[in-house]
């Protein structure tokens, strides 16, 4: 087996806390003219055709989910609608205690480091404001690459960024969006994430017949770039 060269994360779920929509979901709502719980439901069963970029710009997918639900805002209501989405995602976004000195370890180690993430417009304009963002080689969103995992040219897209081979990679997610069944069939070695406070978290797809590796919580990811290793690596991070 290739030594670990780099390890690619989920974004939500896996570097943050449980996603569960607050609030501000509903304002973004009034502002649109649209029934909250009709707007909701939309979102969810748009989430794939708007993670892949398939509706446009972000503005393209609040005119797209207000005229479905019956809505038809002027452009000065979208303007403002996209500021509080933004917004009602980034109070949606708490990074795990853990994720930042993780993240930081193993750079201290050598290794390179990626998201692969299946988001809609906010996480990229987001992710950069974020602690995290210093400590990523780069990132993979699909709604920029056009498709969303398992496609297998995702993962390729962080492969190639990065400089590494699938098969020297440590695929680390929740499991949404069938990722570890498309990691692993790529060539990653990938590991799930089964903290329990995700048993409420907001997830589509999930890999719920994965019987692959799992660890409960985010710093166990050191100990499986050691397993990936020809030789222990000393100053390894105690959970």
């Amino acid at each position: 087996m290739p030594a670990i060269r780099a390890v690619v994360f989920d974004f939500f779920g896996t570097l943050t806390r449980p996603v569960r929509r607050g609030p501000e979901h509903l304002e973004t709502a009034r502002i649109l003219g649209c029934d909250p719980a009709a707007m909701i439901a939309l979102l969810d069963a748009s989430y794939y055709r708007r993670a892949s970029g398939d509706l446009g710009s972000a503005e393209d997918n609040l005119r797209w989910i207000a005229a479905r639900a019956g809505a038809d805002p002027s452009d000065e209501a979208v303007r403002a609608a996209l500021a509080c989405r933004l917004r009602a995602v980034e109070h949606d976004t708490e990074l795990r205690d853990e994720a930042v000195p993780v993240l930081w370890e193993l750079r201290l180690r050598g290794l390179r480091t990626a998201v692969v993430s299946d988001c809609t417009h906010e996480l990229p304009a987001l992710l950069p404001r974020l602690p995290v963002a210093p400590l990523l080689d780069t990132a993979v969103f699909s709604v920029e690459e056009g498709v969303c995992k398992p496609d297998p040219s995702i993962y390729l897209a962080a492969c190639q960024r990065l400089g590494v081979a699938p098969a020297e990679c440590l695929y680390v997610g929740d499991g949404g969006s069938h990722e570890l069944t498309g990691a692993a069939e790529v060539g990653m070695t990938a590991v799930r994430l089964a903290a329990p406070d995700l048993a409420d978290h907001l997830v589509f797809a999930a890999d719920l017949d994965w019987d692959g590796p799992a660890i409960k919580e985010l710093v166990g990811v050191l100990d499986e770039v050691d397993h990936g290793q020809p030789t222990p690596v000393p100053g390894r991070m105690r959970g």
